[in-house]
């Protein structure tokens, strides 16, 4: 069983040479720990894994698990290839480096106009292949989006394999359907997004999974504990994540990684994904000024928690 709460999407910091930095990752997950994180979302779209070799993605979920030590779950990802035979290689390989469960991408199953009967077919060899792995679904938006119906997602909870859904719907009413399909079960669904994400947790969802946790993540803990205790403070700190997600539209995850520097971190503005002159001088005064606004905000959800 996965733990409800915040759970980072991980970037990968990199070195001059496009190497994965490995000082600065062990750094960057403890930073991920000290903000109060529930769970570890490695090797996914944020950490560049279609820019990744096999081995690479496997060296990568290795590291944090072992950094990790424990102190929090982690998930894996790492789902990038085609065929099946090669699906079944990779999800294997990384599944052996200890983590909590291999999180599939959805959009990896079946092509874009293809049946969920065909998606479930392939979901079951894989089912029938792995036969140790817990797993997750991924919505990711690359190449292309493949959101679950609320009857395929009941179908995956029924198998008592799946544990985790990274939802990317962002619709309130779907979010509401699928939550209603997924009750009674072990299959937690996460939000990826922040401005439906109050909603989302007073219908049941188990808690955020998004980019924004790369940005303040404790300010999502934050959310979490009031979402019940204090609503009408859990309201206002909505009202800012959802604003600040706006920041989204900036090239990612350079911005997030210019975010982290400005916190200390020994992260540069290197990614295989992007180009860092795509960062323009502008989109890094936004960046510096929504990191001022915030500690206004974290100070009022800090005396609310207390």
């Amino acid at each position: 069983m996965l733990k409800d709460g915040v759970w980072p999407t991980m970037i990968t910091p990199f070195t001059e040479t496009k190497e994965i930095d490995y000082e600065a990752l062990e750094q960057l997950i403890e930073w991920y720990i000290a903000n109060g994180v529930d769970g570890l979302f490695a090797v996914c779209q944020s950490s560049e894994m279609f820019h990744l070799s096999l081995a690479e993605r496997v060296q990568l979920a290795r590291f944090v698990v072992e950094q990790a030590a424990g102190r929090v779950q982690v998930i894996a990802s790492g789902h990038i290839s085609d065929s099946l035979k090669d699906q079944v290689e990779e999800i294997g390989a990384i599944s052996e480096t200890g983590i909590d469960a291999f999180v599939i991408v959805s959009n990896r199953l079946a092509g874009k106009e293809e049946s969920d009967d065909i998606w479930k077919r392939h979901a079951e060899q894989l089912l029938h292949q792995i036969p140790e792995t817990s797993f997750g679904i991924y919505e990711c938006p690359h190449p292309y989006k493949r959101l679950l119906t609320p009857e395929l997602l009941r179908w995956c909870a029924d198998t008592e394999r799946f544990l985790f859904l990274k939802d990317t719907c962002c619709d309130p009413d779907q979010l509401t359907a699928k939550l209603n399909a997924v009750q009674g079960t072990q299959l937690k669904l996460f939000n990826a997004n922040a401005a439906t994400l109050l909603m989302s947790l007073q219908a049941g969802a188990s808690g955020y999974s998004g980019v924004m946790a790369n940005f303040h993540p404790d300010l999502y803990v934050s959310l979490m504990r009031l979402a019940r205790s204090r609503p009408e403070v859990a309201a206002r700190l909505q009202q800012f994540l959802g604003l600040a997600s706006s920041i989204e539209r900036q090239p990612y995850p350079l911005n997030a990684k210019y975010y982290l520097g400005l916190e200390g971190l020994p992260i540069q503005l290197q990614a295989r994904s992007s180009n860092a002159v795509s960062l323009t001088a502008s989109m890094k005064l936004e960046i510096e000024q929504l990191r001022g606004v915030e500690q206004e905000i974290r100070t009022m959800a800090e005396a609310a928690v207390l």
